[in-house]
């Protein structure tokens, strides 16, 4: 997937905004929040000699885009629809943005139960309801039988970044604390244990949720956040690990605060999976600068959603571009990026 979009896409598609590649892109509107009159990457308005400032532009509005595969489209803890609700609204948010407008795509398979879609489309209302967003615009298309597997959905979203403040990897500095807004690995264990219908003996259900109600509030309180990820596709590791590049930085974590189930750790050690690699749908990976670690915990777990919450970690300089896990047997160990995909069509 990294070669895919270096390689293919940034080469083709070359832009400044592209080439952040953020949760969601920072669009630069002229004359603030009163005016969103977008400005192209490719041709900005000169900032002098036609009455404009350079401060009349502004990076106040995040832009995304996801689409859901998901298999099997309902299982413990959520379903396409929701999923998809929060997959954007936590992009959004992710990017310092509170969500305000989304748009809903659908492709249908020939000959799904209508009482399928309904529900999907039930779940899709009642979480957009939950996070204050809209759905303004969409689109339907409906294949042949077999062309695709039941249904498939596109999301955008815009949302309105929080007090102009841009959350980047550029933002990080070492000593920084990582902190991990709850339980690893909760909605890929989920979507495997139903997709391959394994009685495992554990109550595991997905995490998915949408983080708005937890970490917009945080930001409107706080400027000691630096930066924030969700570790969906290749869990923990994997974002630790892009995030890690991005900055030029090096990262430890300690194994013995990573906050991970009995029945997660349990169902990993049994079927052979590092749930630091496992997707998540409903956490946040959250930077933020040292002396307010603690602050930052406490306020996130006073919400249902950060309750389990851990200081996992810090920014260091040794170390630029990796990970390092310190073992809860007093060893060390570079964690990598993963190299494949060990649930595909998991989001």
């Amino acid at each position: 997937m990294h070669e895919l979009i270096r390689n293919l896409l940034l080469k083709k598609l070359n832009n400044p905004i592209l080439n952040e590649l953020g949760d969601s892109a920072f669009i630069d509107t002229f004359g603030g929040a009163d005016t969103p009159l977008s400005v192209s990457p490719y041709s900005r308005p000169r900032p002098s000699g036609r009455g404009y400032r350079r401060a009349d532009y502004r990076q106040n509005l995040a832009f995304t885009t996801d689409s859901f595969v998901v298999s099997p489209l309902r299982f413990p803890g959520g379903d396409i629809g929701k999923l998809a609700v929060c997959g954007t609204v936590n992009d959004l948010v992710m990017a310092g943005a509170a969500p305000e407008y989304l748009s809903l795509a659908f492709i249908i398979e020939e000959g799904l139960d209508y009482s399928l879609l309904e529900y999907i489309v039930d779940s899709i209302a009642i979480t957009a309801r939950k996070s204050r967003a809209a759905i303004v615009t969409g689109d339907i298309k409906v294949v042949e039988k077999n062309a695709c597997d039941k249904i498939f959905i596109n999301t955008s979203g815009i949302g309105r970044i929080v007090k102009n403040r841009r959350l980047s990897l550029k933002n990080i500095r070492p000593k920084d604390k990582i902190i991990v807004t709850g339980n690893l690995a909760q909605h890929g264990m989920a979507v495997l244990a139903k997709r391959k219908d394994l009685d495992l003996g554990l109550p595991i259900k997905s995490d998915c949720a949408a983080l708005d109600n937890l970490l917009i509030p945080l930001l409107k309180k706080t400027a000691a956040i630096r930066f924030m990820r969700d570790p969906t596709r290749g869990g923990l590791a994997t974002t630790l690990n892009e995030i890690s590049e991005g900055c030029g930085l090096g990262i430890v974590i300690e194994e013995k605060k990573l906050p991970i189930s009995q029945q997660v750790r349990a169902a990993g050690e049994l079927l052979g999976l590092d749930p630091l690699y496992i997707a998540n749908e409903g956490i946040a990976v959250v930077i933020v600068e040292p002396k307010s670690g603690d602050r930052v915990l406490a306020a996130l777990r006073r919400n249902p959603l950060g309750r389990k919450a851990q200081i996992v970690g810090e920014v260091i300089k040794e170390f630029p571009g990796r990970v390092i896990l310190n073992t809860s047997i007093g060893t060390q160990r570079i964690v990598d990026m993963l190299t494949s995909e060990p649930l595909p069509r998991i989001c």
